[in-house]
């Protein structure tokens, strides 16, 4: 009997720890679990929301709190640190973008010139073979001759006309042999002067390449760069961050035309500069791709080359070599079809399409579009199709 009390007794202590053992692992699972991703937060569950707190009548509302946190918005402070983050590292891809656009264009014209020489150093070496052939044709006439001194010619000829006629021929076989000398020695010389220019391109035309590779690096880096800082994003963040970048274009765009710059532009597109406007406008909606000229996707001075080459004006491909060398205008004399240089390193380019407004190709992952022309620091405007410039800075071409 009492050996029965002590098996009960031991049954009743296991049957207790047991489930004092499970009620503690239940409350430590609940502590650590996760809130469903798919289940969206409550305005209740949202620190944002003054009736955020759980409910009294609900006695398990603070562990609900603690066990199911709601994903909840930075403060804008926040977010406006990531905007200016992203905006630096898209400024720094279009330095880039503008130095790879550069190199190539400068590779592209190296080939080009490496062609030509090329092309010349043919020909030259054509020719050249071609005199040293006559000059071999003449060796083997004087062979045959004998290679007698006219003087000797004379007394062994017994004909004087024949002899003075055949010393006629000698000087000018002599004086075509001394032109045919002077001009082989010429095109032996243009010939090393080519290989040696060519030599030099092909020194250019690498040094250019290199500068293209190392600036497409750092073009995909700082895109990548970007990219991943806006992947730790979540979609509410992502929108929030929108309404901060639109609401800073904003109040840069309401800043300028604040200051009144518009109010004495006046001036009307040229036939040139509506073509170019034209063609511009027709881009809307394509897509930003670093490097690209068109038909499908543009960066910003691909556009407005582009545009400006479908109006008859071809212009510099970079946006840097576009302030570099068009003529520079005053901002309250532009007109539709001037182009619109941002940044203190020129570094963006818009075309001006009038009232205030700009189209232009942003940034990656972005399209062509229409913008305020205020929205982004502007350096000064150019005009592709000047003839009278006010304002024209003349040391700036």
């Amino acid at each position: 009997m009492g050996r029965g009390r002590r098996t009960v007794l031991a049954t009743a202590v296991t049957v207790v720890c047991a489930v004092t053992v499970l009620g503690a692992s239940g409350t430590a699972f609940a502590t650590v679990r996760q809130p469903d991703p798919s289940s969206a937060p409550t305005a209740s569950s949202s620190p944002s929301s003054p009736s955020s707190p759980s409910s009294p009548s609900s006695p398990s509302g603070s562990a609900a709190a603690s066990s199911s946190p709601s994903v909840t918005l930075p403060p804008d402070k926040d977010l406006e640190a990531v905007r200016k983050k992203l905006d630096g590292l898209y400024h720094d891809a279009a330095v880039a973008t503008d130095a790879y656009n550069a190199a190539e264009e400068k590779a592209d014209q190296q080939s080009a010139e490496i062609s030509e020489l090329n092309k010349k150093i043919a020909a030259g070496q054509l020719k050249l073979d071609r005199m040293k052939d006559r000059a071999g044709a003449a060796a083997r006439d004087q062979y045959r001759t004998g290679g007698l001194p006219p003087q000797v010619q004379f007394m062994l000829s017994g004909d004087p006309q024949r002899f003075l006629d055949s010393a006629g021929l000698v000087l000018q076989g002599q004086r075509a042999t001394s032109d045919l000398i002077d001009d082989m020695t010429r095109t032996q010389q243009d010939l090393r002067h080519y290989a040696d220019d060519a030599a030099d391109r092909l020194k250019d035309l690498e040094a250019h390449r290199k500068a293209r590779a190392a600036a497409q690096k750092r073009v995909q880096e700082r895109i990548e760069e970007a990219e991943k800082l806006q992947d730790t994003l979540e979609a509410r963040q992502r929108e929030r961050l929108a309404q901060l970048e639109k609401q800073a274009a904003e109040q840069a765009q309401t800043a300028w035309l604040g200051t009144g710059v518009l109010k004495d532009v006046a001036g009307k597109a040229t036939d040139a500069g509506t073509a170019a406007v034209r063609f511009a406008t027709a881009q809307i909606g394509k897509p930003y791709e670093w490097g690209a000229e068109g038909p499908k996707t543009y960066d910003c001075s691909g556009l407005t080359s582009q545009a400006w080459a479908a109006a008859g004006r071809p212009i510099p491909r970079t946006s840097q070599e576009q302030w570099r060398q068009l003529p520079h205008v005053a901002v309250q004399d532009m007109r539709p079809g001037d182009l619109i240089i941002y940044f203190g390193d020129a570094s963006h380019v818009a075309m001006y399409v009038g009232d205030g407004r700009i189209v232009h190709a942003p940034r990656p992952g972005r399209t062509v579009t229409l913008a305020g022309a205020g929205e982004m620091p502007i350096l000064g405007v150019v005009r592709p199709d000047a003839t009278e410039i006010p304002g024209h800075r003349p040391d700036a071409d």
